[in-house]
């Protein structure tokens, strides 16, 4: 079988649109959770979310491509051309037909949608966009990126809610080691933040009204965590084979060794509270990975600052660690860049490849009276430098979708 390994990454974030940003505000501790003040917020109850701002797509994408493209999709090519450009390939010495895109949103075009449906009230149903359905529908990413990059290979966009990122890394991870495919863009995209959409999650409870204090709001394993923040964004990695990666002299972030899948099969909003298929997911990764537990010096935890789900993921660590788990730090990116939804994964996976890079483990800000039952390491407020070399990122969405990685250095 193939090894696979990551020779490209990019992103976009409220905390940094480029991975110097990215990478430097995360392990400084930045909050890019701020006041929304893209649409009107007078009547919400949580008025906060993680915005991507400085962002021109026109001037990214070309105002003609910019137009006819939804934010989601924006987000994703911007991503997907750092990446691309990050990992030094070449068009014309690439088989097209082994260039694979697995790149996911959950919600896909949902400013699109509404755009329209406002437009076809308003103003008839001559008025609404002939370009509605390719600009909404969640496969548009994937499907622009292998438009744009002629790649010809497997193509596949998941939809499991917040877990798409780990899941399309997975995925990608089983083609090029099945020797199929020789490079393969994935990861995830969102751009979620709409008047719809924090007036239904606000109205479920589930989002932090924290509104006074935005940078404070999303606090994971916090004793006053009171539900998550709404965020935006993409994180695209390249993946290639190693012997691939090789024969062109790549340089190598790190190396996928292991992905698991599962299901709660328990609710579908509610995460299990024994946290089962989380549980479920890591152990089938670490045994794919064929690793043993004591071997993980790092975890990348999904942590979206709501009670259960904290609960259950660090239960579902206990589970799998034993004693162990108090010795391993856990990192909480969502901290600072709050939740964004079907790009959380691949952001996350892109912070835990530079984390066994670099021997720096971001903090989980905002971390000041710890839940009595959340009581592991989670690296509280400042980063920390530690020699690691092998990481476990966690991601779960609604559903109960299970999707966890194992990363490690390369050496």
């Amino acid at each position: 079988m193939e090894r696979v390994v990551i020779t490209g990454m990019g992103v976009v974030s409220p905390i940094g649109n480029n991975l110097k940003t990215f990478w430097n505000n995360l392990i400084n501790g930045k909050s890019g959770i701020s006041l929304i003040d893209t649409f009107d917020i007078t009547n919400h109850k949580s008025k906060i979310a993680g915005i991507i701002r400085d962002f021109d797509a026109n001037e990214i994408l070309g105002k003609k491509e910019a137009r006819r493209l939804d934010r989601f999709s924006q987000f994703a090519l911007a991503a997907a051309e750092q990446a691309w450009t990050d990992a030094k390939l070449d068009l014309d010495s690439i088989d097209s037909e082994r260039l694979g895109v697995y790149v996911g949103s959950g919600i896909g075009g949902i400013e699109t949608l509404i755009e329209n449906i406002d437009t076809l009230r308003q103003k008839g149903p001559r008025r609404v966009s002939p370009v509605l359905v390719p600009a909404m529908i969640s496969n548009a990413a994937a499907a622009q990126i292998s438009i744009k990059w002629n790649a010809m290979g497997p193509s596949m966009s998941p939809v499991s809610a917040c877990a798409i990122g780990n899941t399309a890394i997975g995925e990608a991870f089983r083609l090029i080691r099945s020797g199929e495919v020789d490079v393969v863009f994935a990861g995830g995209t969102e751009a979620p933040v709409t008047d719809l959409s924090v007036a239904s999650f606000g109205n479920a409870t589930a989002l932090s009204t924290r509104n006074n204090d935005p940078t404070k709001a999303s606090r994971p394993f916090d004793n006053k965590r009171d539900g998550f923040v709404m965020s935006e964004g993409a994180g695209i990695l390249i993946l290639e084979s190693l012997s691939y990666a090789l024969r062109r002299e790549a340089k190598i972030y790190a190396e996928v060794i292991g992905y698991g899948a599962s299901s709660d099969a328990h609710h579908m909003v509610a995460t299990h509270p024994e946290g089962k298929g989380a549980h479920l997911a890591m152990r089938l990764a670490l045994k794919n990975a064929n690793i043993a537990p004591e071997e993980v010096d790092v975890i990348s935890a999904h942590a979206t600052s709501t009670q259960v789900g904290d609960r259950s993921e660090t239960i579902a660590i206990k589970q799998l660690f034993g004693k162990q788990a108090y010795q391993i730090p856990v990192t909480a990116n969502k901290s600072m860049i709050g939740h964004m939804f079907g790009a959380a994964g691949g952001v996350e996976a892109i912070a835990l490849a530079m984390s066994l890079k670099e021997g720096i483990i971001p903090p989980t800000i905002n971390l000041e009276n710890p839940d009595p039952l959340c009581d592991l390491d989670y690296v509280p407020s400042i980063a920390r430098q530690l020699n690691i070399n092998t990481g476990l990122s966690n991601s779960f969405g609604f559903g109960g979708h299970n999707a966890a990685i194992v990363l490690r250095k390369y050496e």
